[in-house]
């Protein structure tokens, strides 16, 4: 079993962050209703060769509860004041669910800072079916609160019943759903419903390497949906996990993690980038 490195942990500017091993900067993004512990099986490998960052998303964790209407901007700029923080230039961006739009949504803001972008699990130009269920979510988290919604939450991320071989992964997430801040994720939630067509003409812009990854049996955050992103994005990468659902980093995270290390592999694309890559760090 690889053992997780010692993390350096604070807060800034109403941000929870944790920073572990050394290397190129690599800042991993959670979905909504998570916080920074749903990538541990990630944190353990990649922090090996990279300076791993995860933080709570606005609303999430310990960080800072979002005004009402809060904008997807407002969840970019959150991560470049915290690169700022840690004196980082640039980093590698990987983003799961709307941690993938607030990853998508960095880099196309903050181009230079952005080495490459991964959006795991995204959302992208729902149906008009998939639209009203998410917007269905999104009222029933207003109407009946948080603790209500967990079974299904659990259920349609990992099935019903659950397997067993997926019980531990499905219980992490029955904690994390438990002890979310309702109000942060009832607001954060109605920006995830409303922000599927968000990027849909600014892909064609992105100037970094791109990964698009998502299962193969993820119906909210289809194949279909992370293959027309990679099509409209000029350096792009698809990669489809053979039988995933939802919260692969979770429940197929050898897969999850060979693919992002090949992707962080690639070279890279932003003139200066390099040297961003490799500047001196603060301590």
């Amino acid at each position: 079993m690889t053992r997780e490195p010692t993390p350096v942990k604070g807060i800034a500017s109403g941000t929870a962050y944790s920073v572990y091993g050394s290397g190129e900067p690599l800042v991993l993004i959670h979905g909504v209703g998570m916080e920074q512990d749903a990538w541990t099986p990630q944190v353990s490998e990649l922090a090996r060769g990279h300076q791993v960052i995860v933080y709570d998303m606005l609303g999430h964790g310990a960080s800072r509860i979002p005004d009402e209407g809060v904008t997807l901007a407002e969840y970019a700029a959150q991560l470049a004041e915290l690169l700022d923080h840690l004196g980082l230039p640039a980093a590698n961006v990987v983003g799961h669910s709307m941690g993938a739009l607030v990853a998508l949504e960095f880099a196309l803001a903050y181009p230079a800072r952005t080495l490459r972008v991964a959006a795991l699990n995204a959302v992208f130009m729902r149906t008009p079916e998939q639209k009203a269920a998410v917007m269905a979510r999104a009222a029933a988290l207003q109407d009946i609160g948080v603790q209500a919604t967990v079974d299904s939450t659990i259920a349609r991320w990992f099935g019903d019943p659950v397997p067993a071989d997926l019980q531990a992964s499905a219980s992490l997430v029955s904690g994390i759903l438990a002890r979310v801040h309702p109000q942060g994720y009832a607001r954060t939630y109605q920006l995830f419903a409303s922000c599927d067509r968000v990027h849909a003409d600014r892909l064609a812009t992105l100037a970094m390497p791109a990964l698009f990854m998502t299962g193969e049996f993820d119906p909210n955050s289809s194949p279909a949906m992370s293959q027309a992103m990679a099509e409209r994005t000029p350096v792009s990468t698809l990669n489809i996990v053979p039988g995933a659902r939802h919260m692969m980093n979770l429940t197929d995270p050898q897969r999850v993690n060979q693919g992002l290390q090949e992707f962080l592999a690639q070279p890279l694309t932003m003139p200066g980038a390099q040297q961003a890559a490799t500047t001196p760090l603060a301590a």
